[in-house]
């Protein structure tokens, strides 16, 4: 048995290994993220080498986007989740009802598979620990983090590089999925993730946030600051997690109350032109 030990956020992980090692050279991005070993793991996840077997899958939730699909429900007691692309399953995981532990099966250890299976996972694990892993685009900007929020098609990642573009000093964190902390004394982190959507950019960095900016398209730029019931709003649209699991509802609910009332969060009514970036960054930034 190999286990391979990751740290995002702060929160430390494990991946344990069967007769399988080469599963490890489809998760090069993972490499900036291996720690040492420790007892204090968030969660262990075991890669099997053989199918999973689905006794009475009954299905709770299902998810829609871009030719991916997942299905979420549960085998007996255990919640479950099945990934599929352009309607191929691709992976399943199957987690102990504390999501302390977990099994996942990748046909031919695809990396779609078990990179699926470890974000929702680390999702599932920190959704009561004042951390989110955020649908967002985000840049770093003389040492703090800004993150664009939005829509599928809204311009997330196009807002960024016009950022990267026009805003000399900024660099691209995470395209797709980072992960947000709110510390015990109300300060917010923000950390790049191994998940990174299509743009690959997997790196283990972390920056104060500065503001967070949801995004519309529209014919002019304007930008407001969010009251706090529109900020709260906008942040529920941009983490994803089972809602309909009380426990995890009112994780979710603390980490965004939380967020919404020690956040800089703003509304940008947007083109994707340079002076949407520059009227965005000089206001957000102060």
């Amino acid at each position: 048995m190999k286990e391979i030990y990751y740290k995002v956020a702060d929160h430390t992980f494990a991946l344990e290994l069967k007769n399988n090692e080469t599963a490890l050279l489809n998760l090069r991005q993972y490499d900036p993220f291996v720690t040492d070993p420790t007892e204090d793991v968030l969660f262990r996840m075991l890669l099997s080498s053989e199918p999973l077997k689905l006794d009475d899958f009954t299905q709770e939730w299902k998810q829609e986007d871009e030719g991916q699909h997942i299905l979420v429900g549960h085998s007996g007691e255990n919640p479950c989740f099945q990934f599929f692309h352009r309607n191929q399953l691709k992976g399943v995981l199957i987690c102990h009802t504390d999501y302390k532990y977990a099994d996942v099966y990748a046909e031919n250890n695809n990396l779609f598979g078990i990179n699926n299976a470890m974000m929702v996972m680390f999702a599932l694990a920190t959704a009561d620990k004042h951390t989110a892993l955020f649908h967002s685009s985000v840049v770093s900007y003389e040492g703090k983090a800004y993150m664009f929020l939005g829509e599928s098609g809204t311009g997330k990642s196009t807002h960024s590089k016009l950022w990267l573009k026009y805003i000399e000093g900024t660099e691209l964190v995470n395209d797709d999925n980072p992960v947000v902390r709110v510390h015990d004394d109300n300060t917010i982190t923000v950390y790049g993730s191994p998940w990174s959507g299509k743009t690959p950019c997997y790196r283990n960095v972390s920056y104060p946030l500065g503001a967070l900016v949801d995004l519309s398209q529209a014919p002019k730029n304007a930008i407001r600051k969010l009251k706090p019931l529109e900020a709260y709003a906008a942040l529920i649209m941009s983490i994803s997690g089972k809602r309909w699991d009380t426990h995890m509802a009112e994780g979710l609910h603390e980490t965004e109350n939380l967020l919404a009332t020690n956040a800089k969060i703003w509304h940008l009514d947007c083109l994707p032109d340079e002076e949407a970036a520059r009227v965005c960054c000089s206001t957000v930034k102060g």
